[in-house]
């Protein structure tokens, strides 16, 4: 598990905290922004009319409606991100992440526009009737680029394990357990069963029930989330002030949290604004390829729509949740979580300026001279070496209490290269929260107190399970692309199994997963789009000419 884990953060060293793949991944935007006219822009308004179903004919070729198209879309993006993956951006970058968020999601409208346009018109029909189209799709016929087709599709359908399907159930389970005491291996067992019966039935069932399902959702979140924001009314006005403060200069030290770089904000926001939209990552384009639109632009029309309702919408809400609350800076008692706690050599404290400058070097990792490694005492649960210093979730833990089944541990741990080797041992403290666990003690602080956070609770659950009822049908296209149509059982069966798995296994891995395995995915798709920028501006103009603006 050690190795996994080294691996993962040597991936998301490379892949994640660099600027290279925001530079990409907005870049791309900016270009295709500029290429296009503002297409965001320009189309937003009618997007929600072709949205209203008004310009779908019956014989047309799908198997889906407009709203369904992009409910079903909705379902795969409105998910964890919005709620934990929030929460885990401020917990990473501070509160400028969230400018960094809403810098993917406006150029992301233009990305997932010109991703769904092609994905519309490079689709295909099945030998069984289904229609099936998405990035692979339009790389293969449209560049003659079967290896390049066939990359995206393995990473697909890596990304429907580690995005779509891992870390939504992995939430769920955390904080059911947490909320109502549910045991996780029950709630990934029943909440796997319900998969199992919605998947099964392909598309139409899927977006049958994404249709009720997210807008029902939306509301039920956006109310509770409303009452917290004005509940905290008199922080509204210095939480917006936090984003854009510290854009271009490093976040400070507040209570618990040690600060972020400008490099940290910046990064860790659009890689959270890449998992709550999912722009430019190939995902969505592969629901909206079914609709009955005529026009593909027009489906591109639809899909507009998406980064801006998820992130500009949504995600700003949960931010200002979470910052009017100033839970983000606060420790509270938690379970932690062996791969998220760092033993260090010496005495540090978050309140000494001193000690704050050396912690930051050791927040990202354990590595380095301060790792401590050693055999200690405990006794009656604590630690009797005060010259230690533990660190969970980046920040210094306090009252932390050793537990061995249910009692307090007396006896030996020993410690390797900051690591706890001692097994069977339950540790728990005072630290900072992040995703889910965070955003559930923000909704805590407001009129509903305590009850707030079964708010989050249902809310992560519809929003959680949704995302993972859209995901299982993207990996399903992919399965069709590389083995064939009867290959479809076999992975559904994987995608229900890892989806169980998921439930009980640890919960920071589960999202260095997701945060890995999205860039992977995202770089040969934009590198398509990219080689197919003369097409779709060639698309973009017959449209305004032939069709122009119906209004």
């Amino acid at each position: 598990m050690e190795t996994f884990t080294y691996i993962l953060e040597v991936l998301t060293y490379y892949l994640v905290d660099q600027y290279w793949f925001p530079i990409f991944l907005i870049g791309s935007g900016i270009f295709f922004t500029i290429y296009l006219g503002f297409p965001q822009i320009k189309y937003f308004k009618h997007g929600w009319r072709i949205l209203s179903g008004k310009y779908v004919k019956n014989d047309t070729k799908g198997e889906t409606t407009p709203f369904q198209a992009l409910t079903t879309a909705l379902s795969g993006t409105v998910g964890t991100g919005n709620i934990g993956g929030v929460a885990l951006a401020i917990f990473l970058g501070g509160p400028a992440a969230i400018f960094w968020m809403w810098i993917t999601a406006f150029f992301g409208m233009t990305t997932k526009f010109v991703e769904v346009t092609l994905a519309h018109k490079y689709r295909e029909t099945l030998p069984d009737g289904s229609i099936s189209g998405g990035p692979m799709y339009y790389i293969e016929n449209g560049l003659n680029m079967r290896w390049l087709a066939v990359l995206f599709s393995v990473c697909l359908l890596l990304m429907c394990l580690g995005t779509g399907n891992m870390p939504q159930i992995s939430s769920i389970a955390v904080v059911m357990n947490d909320t109502f005491n549910i045991p996780k291996f029950i709630t990934g067992a029943v909440l796997a069963v319900l998969l199992w019966m919605v998947i099964i039935g392909g598309i139409k069932r899927i977006a049958q029930i994404a249709s009720k399902l997210v807008p029902f959702m939306a509301f039920w979140y956006l109310v509770g989330s409303f009452a917290v924001i004005f509940s905290n009314y008199e922080n509204i006005i210095p939480s917006l002030q936090s984003i854009f403060i510290h854009v271009f200069t490093p976040t400070a030290a507040v209570g618990g949290f040690l600060g972020a770089s400008v490099a940290a904000a910046l990064t860790r926001g659009v890689n959270r604004g890449l998992y709550s939209n999912e722009a430019g990552q190939g995902s969505a384009p592969i629901a909206h390829a079914s609709s009955k639109t005529e026009n593909p632009i027009e489906e591109g029309m639809v899909s507009i729509l998406e980064p801006f309702i998820d992130t500009i919408v949504i995600c700003t809400i949960t931010g200002l949740v979470i910052l009017s609350s100033g839970v983000w800076t606060e420790k509270f008692e938690n379970r932690f979580e062996e791969s998220a706690m760092c033993y260090l050599d010496g005495s540090y404290s978050d309140s000494n300026e001193a000690d704050i400058s050396i912690l930051q070097n050791y927040i990202l990792s354990c590595s380095g001279p301060l790792a401590y490694s050693g055999e200690e005492i405990i006794q009656e649960g604590i630690l009797s070496n005060s010259s230690i210093t533990l660190m969970h979730n980046r920040s210094v833990s306090e009252n932390v209490i050793y537990n061995e089944d249910g009692t307090l541990y007396s006896g030996s741990i020993s410690i390797i290269d900051g690591k706890l080797s001692t097994n069977n041992l339950t540790v728990i403290g005072d630290s900072l929260l992040l995703g889910a666990d965070l955003t559930s003690k923000a909704f805590s602080r407001s009129v509903f107190g305590v009850y707030g956070q079964y708010i989050v609770a249902i809310g992560l659950l519809l929003f959680a399970f949704s995302t993972a009822i859209a995901w299982s049908y993207y990996g399903d296209r992919a399965t069709v692309h590389l083995f064939g149509e009867r290959w479809i059982i076999y992975y559904r069966i994987i995608y229900v199994g890892a989806f169980f798995t998921a439930a009980v296994i640890d919960t920071k891995i589960v999202w260095d997963i997701a945060t890995v395995i999205g860039p992977i995915a995202t770089v040969p798709n934009l590198l398509a789009i990219l080689f197919l920028r003369k097409e779709i501006k060639k698309m973009d103009q017959e449209y305004l000419i032939n069709d122009s603006i119906r209004g």
